[in-house]
């Protein structure tokens, strides 16, 4: 155990590409033990099945190494309290489900999917806010037992108080009340038997010994929720602390739709990892002016949980570029800058693999940089007239870029082989033929008509980073589209 008792957590779903927010809330988790002599510890909440892979959670893993954060425990490393997945601890929930049932804490919900999105169309309609309506609730024991054996499905809700407030002292609102009659009958096991967020989480966290929960301010709202199980439970309770969100320049949430989010597309850019981690916890500390290039170590020492903001975080880019360029400049010898320029151009195969699609294609050497540079490149330069020469229209082209952006969303892997059969699958669902599909990505992808295989070089660049480049494109054929009414 911690010197000091101190256990946190970072709790990331693996249900996409890691989240710099993800990093974000892990630095702060992590300072945090750090400062308090504790122990940091990495849980994968995996309960959504129909989008958690395993691929998704290499990454998590792999892009919280890259920042520099270390976990005492975890999936990939073990410890006195896994397993650190919880698709693996589903059987762990059921007895405390039923323990919230046996003690009328909780309630069978028999309602299917239709009836409940009619209450929701009904509920929007007269202006009320969207909740359970509380219609299974008023079964007998004798008539939940009946649909029980007549094999309805169902799923496990709590019951909620209906008068007075949910109050408690948060580490960054300070006191905060909330009333009972806000707070939804929340799902704690859904019909596959699988227990939503909420159920494992606040189970976990307990069994874990977790001492503090620090996490996104978006989940504030869910506390009452979180204490109340405690409660019924009988359980202590951990310290909440709810940081601010982190938002662009214009006060927005931070999200993929508008800039690029993705840890690996930093990465990718060749942002380094001290970098990003200064940059992120220069939030949570209070510096002056001429003091901000701080290592992992400096952060530590400066950490101040105590005085903390609750203002946005704001994702400045061009703050971002500044110090990571000063760590460039400033903190390596000439020595680690190769080293670490070599290490990010090799990074995913980007280099030797390029180099080997390359071969078959150049006469000389010197066309190299020209031909394969898009793959090491920050920005491929588009313009109105890097797409002047196709055969398809502006609109023609603007649909294809939204539709393949569309698609490789919901792509679960992501490898040469899944990218051919994704793009085929558009043509197919445009009615095109795929050399007419392909043309606009070469460019979106590389600037250019001429350069190496699409697929591998999709492949090669990451989702995050083809994510970004077809959001530019769909950008710059816009323009077009416009300028043709």
């Amino acid at each position: 155990m911690s010197t000091s008792g101190v256990r946190v957590r970072i709790a990331p779903s693996p249900t996409g590409e890691p989240h710099v927010g993800t990093a974000y809330i892990a630095l702060f988790n992590y300072l945090f033990a750090k400062k308090h002599g504790g122990e940091f510890i990495l849980r994968i909440e995996d309960t959504d099945a129909t989008r958690s892979t395993r691929e998704f959670e290499q990454k998590v893993l792999d892009a919280l190494r890259w920042c520099g954060l270390e976990w005492k425990e975890g999936p990939d490393v073990g410890g006195p309290y896994g397993p650190y997945r919880q698709s693996d601890r589903k059987d762990m929930y059921q007895p405390y489900a039923q323990e919230l049932l046996d003690k009328g804490h909780a309630f069978r919900c028999f309602c299917t999917p239709e009836r409940l999105e009619k209450m929701r169309e009904e509920q929007r309609a007269s202006g009320k806010p969207p909740g359970y309506d509380g219609l299974c609730l008023r079964y007998s024991a004798e008539e939940v037992t009946a649909k029980m054996e007549a094999g309805e499905a169902s799923v496990i809700r709590m019951k909620i108080p209906t008068e007075g407030a949910c109050e408690f002292n948060d580490g960054v609102y300070g006191d905060v009340s909330i009333p009972w009659s806000s707070v939804d009958m929340q799902v704690l096991i859904k019909a596959d038997g699988m227990p939503t967020y909420h159920m494992a989480n606040v189970i976990d966290d307990h069994l874990m010994k977790i001492t503090h929960v620090a996490r996104g301010e978006e989940w504030l709202a869910s506390v009452p929720k979180h204490i109340l199980l405690y409660r019924y439970f009988g359980w202590d309770e951990p310290k909440f602390m709810h940081l601010s969100l982190m938002r662009n320049a214009d006060k927005s949430k931070l999200s993929k739709r508008k800039n690029p989010t993705s840890i690996s597309y930093y990465s990718a850019l060749g942002y380094l990892p001290e970098a990003l981690m200064n940059f992120l916890g220069l939030f949570f500390i209070q510096i002056a002016e001429g003091e901000e290039l701080l290592s992992m170590e400096e952060l530590a020492e400066k950490f101040d949980p105590d005085n903390l903001s609750k203002a946005g975080a704001i994702f400045d880019i061009q703050k971002l570029d500044w110090l990571n360029g000063r760590w460039l400049r400033e903190k390596l010898t000439p020595e680690e800058f190769i080293a670490r320029t070599i290490e990010w151009a090799s990074e995913n195969g980007r280099l030797t693999e390029g180099l080997k699609l390359a071969q078959s294609r150049i006469s000389k050497l010197g066309e190299l940089p020209n031909l394969g540079g898009f793959l090491l490149s920050s920005d491929v330069g588009l313009t109105p007239a890097s797409f002047g020469g196709l055969k398809t229209s502006p609109a023609e082209t603007l649909e294809i870029i939204n539709t393949v952006q569309a698609d490789f969303e919901k792509m679960p892997e992501w490898t040469t082989e899944s990218i051919d059969q994704e793009l085929r699958a558009v043509a197919d669902k445009l009615g095109k033929k795929l050399r007419v599909v392909t043309p606009p990505l070469f460019i979106a992808m590389s600037g250019s008509q001429r350069s190496l295989p699409l697929f591998d070089s999709m492949a090669l660049l990451g989702r995050s980073v083809v994510r970004q480049r077809l959001k530019i494109a769909a950008t710059v054929v816009a323009s077009l589209v416009g300028a043709e009414k």
